[in-house]
């Protein structure tokens, strides 16, 4: 049994995660352990299934609750230069650096902007979420009641993101389509497609692209979004032949993403990246006060790093 205020991981199993070894799931899921280690961690009972100890050949099933009771994560460091920019009694709207996790995931617990806002808002619920190294605009409520007027309302809409890509992104795109799982020994990456895939699992995804400006190797391009998927704009800027610039899973090479646990990257390998984050920026939305019904809209401009190679590359 947990202690009071212990860090309990909690994941549920679904179908794409069906039939794996247990091991080898928490190895490819939590990267910051090789699969000798987690072994280690599950004989030495950090790692419960479904309330009880488990062998690390575990065949997993759907619906099994996998809890990790970690004692010693290492947990990197992490920008914590946000900003509040709009504060009531009952809403948050916060400017998020590159490289904060919003929520703890991994190895990082406090060193998230979920801990670190905690410390003065016990109850924060955020509306919106953006990946570690995405910067830009949250929208977090300061009671469960607050989040579920929100949500209750079209939540946050008019969704505009910033992003710097390889190549001259010259024209406007409709990007309306699918997202599929990717040909990839990365389970969580996607890939956009334009046509219906019949039989395979997928989601509706509508992006609209413009180019902000436009340069001969690298362009700003401002994505508005129709559909909120998981890294709808990173894989379809990467479907699409413009990918990130600085990302590691989307970008030029996925290889960058299975070795940025341990950073041990070549010269060569920096240059390719170009930037250390992903160069994506939630700049502006929209939502309706959960209390006086009046429409919110606020924007946040590119973060200083992001500016600086736009001016100098673009």
């Amino acid at each position: 049994m947990a202690k009071p205020g212990q860090r309990i991981i909690r994941t549920s199993v679904d179908w794409s995660n069906t039939g794996m070894v247990l091991v080898q799931f928490l190895a490819g899921r939590f990267t910051y352990r090789t699969v000798e280690e987690w072994f280690e961690r599950i004989n030495s009972g950090e790692i419960t299934l479904n309330g009880k100890p488990v062998s690390p050949e575990y065949i997993l099933q759907m619906h099994d609750c996998i809890e990790y009771h970690p004692q010693d994560i290492p947990e990197p460091p992490a920008r914590k230069d946000y900003r509040i920019i709009f504060e009531d009694e009952s809403i948050l709207v916060i400017d998020k650096p590159g490289n904060l996790c919003v929520h703890p995931s991994g190895p990082f617990y406090q060193n998230t902007l979920w801990y670190l806002l905690r410390q003065k808002y016990p109850h924060i619920h955020f509306v919106n979420r953006l990946d570690r190294e995405t910067s830009g605009l949250l929208l977090a409520a300061k009671s469960p009641e607050a989040a579920r007027k929100i949500a209750e309302t079209d939540a946050v809409s008019n969704k505009s993101y910033l992003a710097i890509v390889h190549g001259n992104f010259t024209g406007e795109i409709d990007a309306s389509g699918f997202l599929v799982s990717a040909n990839s020994v990365i389970r969580k990456k996607r890939q956009f497609i334009k046509e219906n895939p019949e039989g395979l699992p997928r989601e509706t995804s509508v992006t609209y692209l413009s180019p902000e400006k436009s340069g001969e190797n690298f362009s700003l391009v401002r994505a508005v979004l129709g559909t909120g998927r998981t890294h709808q704009i990173r894989a379809t800027l990467h479907s699409l032949g413009f990918p990130l610039v600085g990302d590691k899973l989307y970008g030029v090479d996925e290889n960058f993403f299975l070795k940025q646990k341990s950073e041990d990257f070549t010269p060569e390998e920096l240059d390719q990246l170009i930037l250390k984050r992903q160069a994506l920026h939630a700049e502006s939305f929209t939502f309706h006060h959960p209390y006086n019904g009046k429409e919110m809209h606020f924007s946040a401009l590119l973060p200083g790093e992001l500016q600086s190679f736009v001016n100098k590359n673009i």
